[in-house]
């Protein structure tokens, strides 16, 4: 974390670290992750010296969620995020679960 982020910066990108490996990113990727987003919101608001244009005129990150995982086909959390989620839920036979099956059987709307 750079020392030019304020306190709520930190507890922000703390916060999405924490998340980002609570759903099984490997720690180096999470910390990529919360730093780019952290760095997104910080130009968002004007906080940072250079921002890009898609930073301030983009749609914020916290909205997008997962709308842009890839560029065709399902959108939203990966198999491996939702078996995770399935998994801590002790929901029954999700090892052999499709994705759209764990989406189902944890109630997630498509």
């Amino acid at each position: 974390m750079p020392k030019s982020w304020s306190a709520k910066r930190e507890r922000q990108y703390q916060h999405i670290k924490d998340s980002e490996k609570q759903q099984g990113a490997s720690t180096g990727r999470a910390e990529e992750i919360a730093a780019r987003t952290v760095n997104k919101e910080r130009a968002r608001a004007g906080e940072s010296r250079s921002a890009s244009r898609t930073s301030t005129e983009d749609v914020s990150s916290g909205h997008r969620g997962g709308k842009r995982s890839g560029t065709s086909g399902p959108k939203g959390p990966t198999r491996d995020q939702l078996y995770n989620e399935a998994k801590k839920r002790n929901i029954k036979g999700r090892s052999t679960m499709t994705k759209a099956q764990l989406s189902s059987a944890l109630g997630h709307s498509r």
